[in-house]
């Protein structure tokens, strides 16, 4: 059973990036469900969903700045689960920064006016292969790491409730 736990910073980066995560994964299917296409609303839905994805990459920052800077850094398993567990976390990094590039990409290549107070302008305003291309790759990043994250969470129960090593209190120190 571990002790150790991560500083309280760390722990809230980690839970602001997942509640992000997932707000932003629900909002941009709630666009197309809510919302047509030319609307002011559905402008207003695309407005929130990219300063969301913003903030996103601010926070994406912070952690990665705090992480190299002062945040606590738990030792992982030995041997191949340990392994395993490095790499998982290095594939949602991943995932993460380029959802986040892709996200970024798409909003330059279609353009766009954020609340009146932004005008991004578009790359090649013609091209909507390339938008869709764009918008696909996002989609497809999106969706791969919510499915990643989502087994991240099921083997962090499974130490928890399975296991019963500690291993999920390390992010959650109130539990102790």
């Amino acid at each position: 059973m571990t002790t150790e736990a991560y500083d309280r910073t760390t722990i809230r980066l980690h839970w602001a990036t997942a509640f992000l995560v997932c707000w932003q994964w629900a909002q941009a299917h709630l666009i197309d469900l809510v919302s047509i296409v030319g609307t002011p609303g559905r402008r207003v839905m695309v407005g929130l969903h990219v300063l969301g994805g913003l903030l996103l990459v601010a926070v994406l920052l912070a952690r990665l700045a705090w992480r190299h800077r002062g945040g606590v850094r738990l030792s992982h398993a030995a041997g191949s689960e340990g392994l395993v567990a490095r790499a998982g976390h290095i594939v949602l990094y991943a995932l993460l920064a380029a959802v986040l590039g892709f996200g970024l990409w798409l909003e330059w290549v279609r353009g766009d006016n954020l609340f009146g107070l932004v005008q991004v302008p578009a790359f090649d305003p013609g091209n909507r292969a390339l938008r869709r291309a764009a918008a696909d790759r996002h989609e497809f990043l999106a969706n791969a790491l919510l499915i990643f994250a989502g087994l991240h969470a099921l083997v962090a129960l499974a130490h928890h409730y399975i296991r019963r090593d500690g291993v999920l209190r390390r992010m959650l120190p109130g539990l102790k």
